[in-house]
């Protein structure tokens, strides 16, 4: 990774800044379109009932009868109501014994008509469009567009923040992985180097005992059953013997040979004989035409000593 992709801002970021910065001015474009100066208020016409106003009048002398006619009329009603005048009898306290009481007389009211309904008045408003200030309408346009110019500022700031951001974590992970495979790979230096110092130990242990055995001609035993023959001898019952042995017995003899490393037969000596003198001879005789396969000790060759045990049956 290089410094070069690190200080990049990523694709992502920059679409984000570039849409806030977008949303901002037709937010902008549409608070100047909403901005609109108050209507004007028109206060409504109220209608004032007509007061009704009653006049009472009072008599200023006792009579005897006096009607008191009582017209109520309406402030804007053309025509009065007419009621009835009424008679009242006035007794004088001189003649308490003569009571003397008119019939009242009635007028008969005219036809009244419907009262006339005023049309309320219909005031044609005229309405006139608001005023707006162009000075204050720019100062506000001028501070909305402050404000967002603030806004994808900050927003690209936010973005660069995080862009640094992310490329110090980059590389911090970078620097730590970079750690632990140096670890790693120091550690398994140290495991192989362990393993070859041991395999190279046991190698010069194998080497130096090797060096050791062959250096030194000191015999080691084997059976015959370890030996592996080059070229066996023929082993045969000798006609010369055959005067002293019965005919269908069987001599063993047992031999010890020194085979050199080369798997050569140095020396051939009887430690059990087969009691016919004849045919111990002819048994060393026999096996030192054979040859075998050097022995070995730890992949070294070494002298060794071979017992072998041989049977001949007399014919």
């Amino acid at each position: 990774m290089s410094s070069t992709d690190l200080d990049a801002p990523p694709l992502r970021l920059i679409l984000i800044a570039i849409i806030v910065v977008v949303g901002l001015h037709v937010l902008t474009a549409i608070a100047l379109v909403l901005i609109k100066a108050p209507a004007p208020k028109v206060d409504s016409i109220k209608n004032t009932p007509p007061l009704e106003i009653q006049m009472v009048t009072l008599p200023a002398k006792p009579v005897e009868s006096m009607v008191t006619e009582v017209e109520e009329t309406p402030k804007n009603n053309p025509e009065p109501k007419a009621k009835s005048p009424q008679k009242v009898a006035a007794v004088t306290p001189q003649d308490p014994v003569v009571k003397e009481e008119k019939p009242t007389v009635q007028k008969e009211a005219p036809p009244q008509k419907p009262p006339i309904k005023e049309q309320p008045v219909k005031k044609k408003i005229e309405y006139k469009p608001p005023v707006i200030d162009k000075a204050a309408a720019d100062e506000q346009r001028r501070i909305i567009a402050a404000q967002a110019e603030k806004a994808a500022q900050q927003a690209q700031m936010q973005a660069k923040a995080m862009q640094e951001a992310n490329a110090q974590a980059a590389r911090e992970a970078q620097t730590e992985a970079d750690a632990k495979a140096a670890t790693a790979a120091k550690q398994a230096a140290e495991i192989k180097a362990a393993k070859q110092a041991a395999e190279a130990a046991a190698r010069a242990k194998a080497e130096a005992d090797a060096k050791a055995a062959a250096a030194s001609n000191e015999p080691v035993n084997f059976t015959a059953s370890a030996a592996n023959w080059a070229s066996a001898p023929n082993f045969s019952f000798p006609d010369r013997a055959a005067r002293r042995a019965r005919s269908g017995d069987t001599l063993n003899v047992v031999l010890v040979l020194r085979v050199n490393k080369q798997g050569g037969i140095d020396s051939v000596r009887v430690i059990q004989s087969s009691g016919n003198s004849i045919l111990d001879k002819e048994a060393q005789r026999q096996v030192r035409s054979g040859k075998f396969k050097p022995f070995t000790k730890n992949g070294a060759p070494v002298v060794g000593n071979v017992t072998l045990p041989i049977a001949y049956a007399v014919p």
